[in-house]
């Protein structure tokens, strides 16, 4: 294949098709791309809709999880490369793996901590030599919280301690894979905490900079509803981004939540996580659960109209209180499509910083992403 700036693996499932859309029609004047999968007739068939939608034709690339040479020919034929193709854990790291080897830029849509952690471990220092930039978490998972925080940040006093907190409120339908994914993840607690040990072993942390998360349940932001705090992926790569920039100061918190009007809400929501949690820890149950939801499934256009997401960041420091606000409209498919997208448009025509190897948006990409995003519709604003 001829060299591109940007190759889409995984174009043919739900959110690839979404990402595939956004990319072909924001690409700039001269810019080339591809789409690349394990089915001709499939990647086809997307890049017919992309054309029909006034979009730029992509090459078609075919590449295979399970074929390491046809991965590595299809990184080298890239400066960037986007991989859709969860769940991660199972599927993702022959992606990374490429991308490290090859020394070029890449980005995923993982809110999987287990993988992420085992990426680092193993792809980390490969990508450091060769130059590569590995970032994860560039949809909902973790774009509006890392982003918000160091937009946060930045209206805050430097060189003070700083606490940060976030609470998000959405509206919206999960895919049949983010709920596979989610399943999968319930399922190996006790790998990922095996894997983020390990990783706590070997990373090195700031000196003489404090960077720490927490947080109980409580009241929501200004007092109203209540908050729950979520241990997801999002709150870990903030505290890296922390942890990189010395911006975020020598004493700094951050406490991420779900906000729900109503306690009653936030107690479904609890019992509910609880019941999926227990069934994924058994193989019958497990399948069974699993076969609620196809996996290539996703709401409808009407429906995904019709979400929303806002995030709420209360931030102090120095005698300064800022409150800063991230929303958008749907999370989990319509933006995160735009924020995968404008991740991989960032890193193959903005001037980037100069960093390798597993990094955060915030780091690699910074305020170049934000105003990106602003652009493209998704509102950062100070309250």
């Amino acid at each position: 294949m001829a060299s591109v700036d940007i190759t889409l693996f995984g174009a043919t499932g739900f959110t690839g098709a979404l990402t595939a859309q956004y990319l072909g029609t924001h690409l700039p004047a001269g810019g080339t791309w591809a789409v690349a999968g394990r089915n001709l007739e499939k990647l086809r068939a997307v890049a017919d809709d992309v054309v029909a939608a006034g979009g730029v034709a992509p090459q078609l690339v075919t590449a295979d999880v399970s074929d390491a040479g046809s991965m590595a020919e299809m990184a080298r034929g890239t400066r960037v490369l986007i991989s859709t193709v969860g769940p991660y854990v199972a599927h993702g790291e022959p992606a990374v793996k490429a991308a490290a080897e090859a020394g070029i830029a890449y980005v995923d849509l993982t809110g999987e901590p287990e993988f992420v952690d085992r990426m680092w471990l193993a792809h980390h220092e490969t990508a450091q030599a060769t130059g590569a930039k590995l970032i994860h978490a560039c949809g909902f998972d973790s774009i509006p919280y890392d982003l918000g925080v160091l937009f946060t940040v930045e209206q805050l006093p430097e060189g003070v301690p700083l606490q940060l907190k976030g609470y998000i409120r959405a509206g919206g339908t999960a895919s049949g894979g983010t709920y596979h994914s989610a399943i999968g993840a319930f399922s190996r607690l006790r790998q990922a905490g095996a894997a983020a040990k390990e990783r706590k072993q070997r990373e090195t942390r700031p000196s003489g900079r404090k960077v720490r998360g927490g947080g109980k349940v409580g009241r929501g932001a200004d007092g109203k509803g209540w908050a729950l705090p979520l241990p997801t992926i999002d709150p870990q790569v903030v505290l890296r981004s922390a942890r990189s920039l010395d911006r975020y100061g020598p004493d700094f918190s951050y406490e991420h939540f779900a906000q729900f009007k109503k306690l009653p809400m936030l107690a479904a929501t609890v019992t509910g996580a609880g019941v999926l949690l227990a069934g994924a820890q058994l193989s019958p149950t497990r399948k069974a659960l699993l076969k609620l939801r196809d996996q290539g499934s996703g709401p409808t256009p009407e429906k995904r109209a019709a979400s929303w997401f806002k995030l709420r960041v209360v931030g102090e420091g120095g005698g300064k209180k800022v409150v800063t606000q991230v929303s958008g409209g749907d999370p989990g498919y319509d933006e995160t499509a735009k924020m995968l997208s404008e991740s991989a448009l960032c890193l193959a025509y903005d001037d980037v910083p100069d960093v390798a190897g597993q990094t955060t948006t915030a780091v690699a990409m910074g305020d170049l992403l934000v105003t990106r995003l602003q652009k493209a519709g998704i509102t950062f604003e100070t309250l």
